[in-house]
């Protein structure tokens, strides 16, 4: 069940913890901007501006590499635990940033992202901004990669892009983080399954949204 409304955000991150998610207070596929690949966010949206973002990163290839499904259940194998650890040391590197639902799944993993506002240095008055989306999701990839090839699996990869969705309101909030908690069930379903027999109601509803929002939900 989604967290009440009316809620601080961060505050209700809390409450989803007793049902496996990760859980820490601390529009489209995106590209690494590498030189000569184009980015298809979306055109003109300010992504340094507080809100909260819908992200979706998966494994090269889709290879099931964090742990496998049984009876609706998420088993994450060591490469599952390392990349939810990786997830919950975020806010150690970016303390404006909050997390709220996470979940690993076996090929893919599903998480909000909190981005805080610009805050004003102590010293000097010197402004400075709180971190990107893009910054917060290269960090936890080149965190979590380096972890796992030196610990567990050398030849691990993420894919380069990643998929974000900004989220426009706080039923859309409550009905991602639905999802987000249930994926495990969906798993059938899932469009990042290679045996998926069916479409999720949840991607189609994801995929009606066609127009740049005038700004993410600010909690």
């Amino acid at each position: 069940m989604a967290p009440r409304k009316g809620r601080n955000l961060v505050a209700q991150a809390s409450s989803l913890c007793h049902q496996g998610l990760s859980c820490d207070q601390g529009g489209g596929f995106v590209g690494e901007m590498k030189k000569g690949r184009r980015s298809i966010r979306l055109k003109e949206f300010n992504y340094d501006q507080p809100g909260a973002y819908f992200v979706t990163i998966c494994t090269k290839n889709r290879d099931s590499l964090l742990g496998s499904i049984k009876e609706g259940q998420l088993i994450k194998n060591d490469i599952g635990r390392a990349i939810q650890t990786a997830w919950e040391d975020l806010p150690k590197r970016f303390p404006e940033a909050a997390l709220d639902a996470f979940i690993v799944m076996p090929n893919h993993i599903h998480g909000i992202i909190i981005v805080g506002a610009q805050f004003i240095a102590p010293t000097e008055g010197v402004i400075n901004h709180a971190p990107t989306l893009g910054e917060i999701v290269r960090t936890f990839k080149a965190m979590s990669t380096r972890r796992i090839r030196e610990e567990i699996y050398p030849h691990f990869f993420w894919q380069r892009n990643y998929y974000e969705h900004v989220i426009r309101d706080e039923k859309s909030l409550n009905r991602i983080r639905e999802y987000i908690i249930t994926n495990p069930l969906r798993w059938s379903l899932d469009r990042e399954n290679p045996h998926a027999k069916g479409r999720d109601k949840f991607d189609l509803w994801l995929a009606s949204f066609k127009t740049k929002p005038d700004k993410a939900i600010n909690i």
